[in-house]
């Protein structure tokens, strides 16, 4: 068997654009629909609660303008809630698995690195230590201990390399769990509304569950929280606005 070449591991690239394409690589395969800095059962819910208000006040909205009886607006608006909980869970449970796959993948891919390139990997090891400051024969022994065990090599290129924190990789059914809490409370919450206050109480919750669930969010991942609230509710109002002047057209046409 013929040993590849250093510039065949690294794809033509010297060490340092390796690692930095790596990283690159990283980054995509631990992003996902919710995020990387909110735990993603959080995220899930968040995300789930604002697109629940979201729909809801638009369904609301059409069946408003059909000139339907308030309890069968709130039969169907039930109904919907059904559907919806069981789309947003399975779909938040399968993008969670899909998470996994594309980690276990990398997992592998760096593992086999490591068993057929070894040297090629130290060097890499070298860049990124050498970037955080060691240097001479500090850099040697740092390298030399890694080196040594190839389980320690393995998570240490993982994080060090592509960026990944394996310990924040959460169950799939964890996730899944997060986007029905988050779908079912605001479902609730807004026929409720609907309930005690047909002519606008469902628009006023739905805005409050879009505004609370975006503080929530720009809370934990320390972002501006009314800049955050301004923006969903913004686009709340401008989705709103479009599909009530449309309808207003078309019916009134």
């Amino acid at each position: 068997m013929t040993k590849s070449s250093p510039s065949m591991h690294f794809k033509g690239k010297d060490a340092v654009g390796h690692v930095a394409e790596t990283q690159a690589e990283g980054i995509i395969a631990s992003s996902e629909i919710h995020g990387t800095e909110l735990p993603g059962h959080l995220s899930a819910a968040a995300d789930s609660a604002r697109e629940t208000a979201l729909v809801l006040v638009l369904l609301w909205l059409i069946l408003w303008k059909a000139d339907l009886p308030p309890l069968q607006i709130l039969q169907i608006l039930a109904i919907f809630s059904s559907a919806w909980i069981v789309w947003k869970t399975g779909r938040s449970a399968w993008l969670g698995w899909s998470r996994l796959e594309r980690l276990h993948r990398v997992l592998a891919e760096e593992k086999w690195e490591i068993e057929h390139h070894r040297q090629q990997e130290r060097e890499e090891l070298k860049v990124l230590y050498a970037a955080k400051g060691f240097e001479g024969k500090l850099l040697e022994d740092v390298l030399d201990v890694l080196m040594a065990d190839g389980d320690r090599l393995l998570r240490v290129m993982i994080q060090e390399e592509l960026g990944l924190s394996l310990e924040s990789h959460e169950h799939p059914l964890k996730q899944s769990l997060g986007a029905a809490i988050g779908v079912l409370g605001t479902s609730l919450i807004c026929c409720f509304a609907f309930w005690i206050y047909p002519k606008l109480g469902l628009a006023i919750a739905a805005s409050l569950m879009m505004a609370a669930s975006a503080a929530f969010s720009a809370f934990r991942e320390s972002s501006r929280i009314i800049p955050a609230m301004v923006w969903n509710l913004g686009l709340l109002a401008v989705a709103v606005g479009f599909i009530y002047f449309l309808l207003s057209y078309f019916i009134g046409a």
